[in-house]
């Protein structure tokens, strides 16, 4: 037996260790932002098998995105060998498992592939030829809906999803079609286990023999369907003795839009009587005056359990407000103060731009160019999701399932063979629910039709026959990635894109050899292709910020959606402003789903946070006067700076003190060589369109270098202004 010495148990904290250490029923952990719960999950895991004496193979560990369960289960590895014989994989992956163990008793087929929302949409359209194409994304995200909330057509609680009556036939119709297929998509993959779980007892004693011990991380982004699957895992409601562990954070939960619900965590108690409740709240990421920002702000919230983070690495710099005139200004400030800070040794890629909606990075896009600031986008097109890998994975999921019908009208008549879609139609209808290469060679169609279905069928057959359909057979030195390859050549698809890239200059043909690479690992049999598509199929839904988020010296662009799971040493929030972040139709819960996105946000930094709020902002193509955002208002008095001119309300609900020394910094004797601070320098005569004639009674430079003057004007009043940002609404006289 390794030795679990004790030192992996001494790096933990008190609250750590009680985690670990936990015996009961359940248990469930609230780790705050940053406390280090992957830690925790992994080192209860070695914990068990060590010193409880668990079968590792009586393990499962689920979470959401195949890059946390694959560090997951190195790090359980690393400190307990035998944690490889666990299942320590996501949600999905663990859905596709089963239905492949048990496609009979779930009613798929074993050689199944999965859809994605592309094609559902062609699904539903084949389903249901009247409905017109602006409605097919809403019926596909209904569908997706539904199946989140555990629901089948059939369900009484479907008015949920769609209440006008209609949804539920056309659900069925949907199901009926995909059924024949033999495919599956996304929600299916928690859906139809838990539904087989349910109704099969046989089987569902089997599996609560096989679990002992159920661990969830990132509980908090779990849906409904997820839910009643672990309750079904577990056997909770019939006392079949599996210990359940669940761990997250109810004020991290913001996807509300994808069918996380946040009361699985609330309620997990109510569900799983006799749980034990341990809060992780010493953070280990960021300051103590950025958790400041974060705690007020969440505490607002009433939908939560509730906890108050504490800051491992002790005080820091206070968070900074920065008030300006419009969004362009906005692109200036963070362009300016990032250049500024990278002349200090700063690099590009300490900093992130955080904002609610993705047109809003166009201003910082178009901005950096200029300004030759290196930048990456979070969130562009994703490598799956991109035209001809799309293509080449359409035929390898025919090949491995000939009765996939979304996959076969991709790409039976790309490039142009003379099958068009009546001759597509005959064939699907023909072959419905059966192999439809066997379909297509009996039917009788067109001569050009036929001779293109003829050369279809040939190229099936000859990748086909190169797959081995045990993997004893595989013969030596090969690998999947020698298919791929031929996928590319025998279809004609790596012509077709050739072409393409000679007229566009775009890198198709790189991408479909960065698909073969992809593949090496995988031997050339059937198993080894359904294993492939696997691996490519339940990580589609996850991609995104795990792989955009690159190490190259860049600032990072990213919606705050995506920086779940990141952290940034400097982070700018950008857009508070009412309309913009939280938008003007969010209320209720929606309101404090937006209000724990902006709390992921603030908990992203580690060392320095700043927010931006424009007074005027151009929105679907007009110019908006703009109110600050209500959240500034809950970051709690003196708790950040301010820099520039602060609309009045605001000021009102956080006092001056909140302003008050907020541009304390640089000497204010220091020699200014800029034209902007010569112009408005101490004593100079100015104008303000609202306060009116005053003069500048004291100039300074901020601690990020900004050049700020002070204004007593005639009316009695005392201003702060950027003359840099603000020089169009403060007017020198005389010049």
């Amino acid at each position: 037996m390794t030795d679990f010495s004790p030192q992996y148990l001494d790096v933990l904290n008190e609250e750590q260790l009680a985690a670990v250490t936990h015996e009961g029923k359940s248990l469930l952990i609230l780790a705050g932002a940053g406390s280090g719960k992957t830690r925790v999950v992994t080192t209860k895991i070695a914990w068990l098998i060590q010193h409880k004496h668990v079968d590792p193979y009586s393990i499962l560990a689920v979470t959401f995105t195949k890059k946390a369960a694959n560090e997951m289960k190195e790090r359980a590895v690393k400190l307990e060998p035998k944690a490889q014989w666990s299942q320590i994989r996501t949600f999905h992956s663990w859905g596709a498992y089963f239905l492949r163990r048990y496609a009979d008793e779930a009613g798929v087929d074993k050689n199944f592939t999965v859809y994605d929302e592309d094609d559902m949409a062609t699904l539903v359209s084949k389903a249901i030829p009247s409905l017109p194409k602006k409605e097919v994304s809403q019926i596909v995200r209904k569908i997706s809906l539904a199946k989140d909330y555990g629901l089948t057509p059939a369900s009484k609680n479907l008015e949920l999803v769609g209440g006008d009556g209609v949804f539920a036939g056309q659900y069925a119709l949907y199901q009926e079609r995909l059924r024949s297929t033999g495919n599956v998509d996304f929600g299916d993959l928690i859906l139809l286990p838990y539904l087989t779980l349910k109704n099969n007892e046989a089987l569902r004693r089997d599996i609560h023999f096989r679990y002992r011990v159920i661990m969830v991380d990132e509980y908090q982004d779990s849906n409904i369907a997820q839910s009643l699957l672990l309750q079904e895992l577990s056997g909770v409601n019939e006392n079949a003795g599996t210990y359940v562990c669940v761990v997250g954070d109810d004020d991290q939960s913001i996807y509300r839009f994808r069918g996380a619900e946040v009361r699985n965590i609330l309620e997990f108690k109510n569900q799983f009587p006799g749980t034990d409740l341990i809060r992780l709240v010493k953070n280990y990421r960021s300051t103590q005056e950025i958790l400041q920002c974060a705690d007020c702000v969440v505490s607002n919230n009433e939908g939560r359990l509730g906890k108050t983070l504490v800051a491992a690495r002790g005080k820091g710099k206070k968070p900074t407000l920065v008030f300006l005139p419009t969004q362009d200004d906005e692109t200036l400030f963070c362009a300016n103060l990032i250049e500024q800070q990278h002349d200090k040794g700063v690099p590009y890629s300490d900093w992130a731009i955080l904002y609610r909606m993705n047109a809003q990075s166009l201003g910082f896009e178009t901005t950096f160019l200029h300004s030759k600031i290196p930048y990456g986008i979070v969130g562009t097109l994703k490598f799956y999701d991109r035209e001809e890998i799309k293509d080449a994975l359409a035929w390898i999921s025919f090949i491995a399932n000939p009765k996939d019908e979304v996959a076969f009208r991709r790409i039976v008549n790309k490039p142009v063979r003379g099958i068009g879609p009546s001759s597509q139609d005959k064939i699907v209808d023909a072959g419905l629910g059966e192999d439809l290469t066997g379909a297509a060679k009996k039917i009788k169609l067109a001569k050009k039709a036929s001779e293109g279905i003829e050369d279809f069928c040939r190229i099936f057959d000859e990748l086909s026959a190169m797959l081995a359909d045990d993997e004893d057979s595989v013969p030596a030195g090969t690998s999947l990635a020698d298919f791929v390859k031929e996928v590319g050549e025998k279809t004609g698809l790596k012509e077709f894109h050739q072409m393409q890239d000679e007229i566009a200059g775009t890198q198709k043909i790189s991408n479909l050899e960065e698909l073969a690479n992809s593949a090496v690992q995988y031997p050339l049999s059937r198993k080894g292709l359904l294993d492939f598509l696997d691996s490519i199929s339940l990580d589609r839904s996850t991609q995104g910020a795990e792989e955009d988020a690159a190490s190259q010296d860049k600032v990072t662009l990213i919606t705050l959606h995506n920086t779940k799971g990141l952290e940034y040493k400097r982070v700018i929030i950008t857009g508070m402003e009412y309309g913009v972040f939280p938008r003007e139709d969010k209320a209720g819960d929606d309101l404090e789903e937006e209000r724990r996105l902006f709390y992921v946000g603030i908990t992203r930094a580690q060392n320095e946070l700043y927010f931006t709020s424009c007074a005027m902002r151009r929105l679907y193509g007009r110019s908006n006067y703009m109110q600050p955002s209500p959240f500034l208002n809950e970051l709690g008095k003196g708790n950040f700076r301010i820099l520039g001119e602060a609309p009045f309300g605001f000021n009102f609900a956080n006092g001056r003190a909140a302003g008050a020394g907020a541009i304390e910094g640089a000497s204010s004797s220091a020699a200014y060589s800029d034209p902007i601070a010569k112009k408005y320098c101490k004593g100079a005569m100015v104008y303000h369109d609202d306060w009116g004639h005053g003069q500048i009674v004291h100039a300074d430079l901020t601690d990020e270098g900004e050049y700020v003057v002070t204004v007593n004007f005639e009316t009695g009043g005392s201003k702060k202004f950027l003359p840099k940002y603000q020089s169009s609404s403060l007017l020198v006289e005389g010049t």
